[in-house]
């Protein structure tokens, strides 16, 4: 059904400036909505008109959004979704023919560990559904209300009063060397932790200190922090051919194994994370958004277990008596 005011605008326009927004493409946007490319093109052109906004612009071979763009782009996707349930009450969506693109902003480590199992569920149960994996960013940005995400996965620390959250489980840290390593010869004591080898840092910001110094400092102890790394299967690449000492979230660990590393209980009190996910409210009705976090709930709960790690033995400070 086209939709139209009274002033003549084609409401249409808004699903079409959705679908570019989420493809950036013209070319992408036409293969989605079934038009060609040129016709694509006047659409924008409306669009821009309307807007008064350039909206898409080029940059290098790629077209970015606009200020204006990212602005409203939220909003326009709130709208596009409204007006969906709105003209279909009652029923029951299959997703076997919901057609979608979600972005997910997480860890690399959460694409690493979790990418494969969440991409085969879309393909079996909701083949229309896409899955665009951002990395997080060394920005604060209110990517959810933005638009620029439909969920965020990890250790979520945002204060905004409208987003959801669901925590999956607590989450502490865990620590990481090669196997063979100096550190995993005799027993592991904060002191020996602290000082046997550098320390290689985790964080996104780049940030050259956390939660392990100060607890360290607590026990008059201090480590020598080598470097940061931004993401964590970056850093057990690093790992593995140095002698320095890292960490690795017990969801992580599946990435240690193939690398042959270890993984060992820190000695010292360290602080729980809350690890799940959030969202924006307007997504809270969506059928297909829905199907989405209830199967990435699925896919953290199996991976909060214990996995194994690469080495076995006595070297694996992990395994407990039984």
């Amino acid at each position: 059904m086209r939709m139209t005011q009274s002033t003549g605008l084609d409401l249409n326009l808004l699903v079409a400036l959705d679908v570019l927004l989420e493809e950036q493409s013209v070319r992408g946007a036409a293969s989605r909505l079934h038009l060609s490319e040129p016709a694509m093109s006047r659409t924008l052109g409306r669009i821009r008109k309307a807007l008064g906004d350039p909206v898409l612009v080029r940059a290098g071979r790629q077209m970015v959004p606009t200020p204006h763009a990212l602005a409203v782009r939220a909003e326009v996707s709130a709208v596009v979704e409204r007006a969906r349930a709105l003209f279909a009450p009652g029923r029951d969506t299959d997703l076997r023919t919901v057609s979608r693109t979600f972005t997910i902003l997480g860890h690399d480590a959460i694409v690493a560990t979790h990418g494969a199992a969440l991409l085969a569920r879309a393909a079996r149960e909701a083949p229309g559904i896409r899955l665009r994996f951002l990395s997080e960013s060394h920005i604060d940005a209110p990517f959810l209300r933005q638009g620029t995400a439909d969920l965020e996965i990890g250790v979520i620390d945002t204060t905004a009063p409208e987003v959801r959250q669901e925590t999956v489980y607590e989450d502490r840290m865990l620590g990481v060397v090669r196997c063979g390593h100096p550190l995993l010869d005799g027993e592991l004591t904060p002191e020996r932790f602290a000082s046997t080898a550098g320390h290689l840092i985790v964080s996104r910001r780049g940030r050259l200190r956390g939660p392990i110094d100060e607890a360290l400092a607590e026990l008059g102890l201090s480590r020598r922090v080598v470097a940061s790394v931004g993401t964590y299967p970056a850093s057990l690449f690093v790992l593995r051919e140095t002698d320095l000492i890292g960490l690795i979230s017990p969801w992580a660990r599946p990435l240690a194994e193939p690398l042959g590393l270890t993984v060992f209980e820190i000695p010292l009190r360290l602080p729980a994370a809350p690890v799940g996910f959030a969202w924006h409210p307007r997504h809270d009705a969506d059928p297909a958004h829905a199907w989405l976090r209830a199967r990435v709930r699925e896919l953290m709960e199996q991976g909060a277990g214990p996995a194994a790690t690469g080495c076995t033995g006595p070297m694996d400070r992990t395994q407990r008596p039984g």
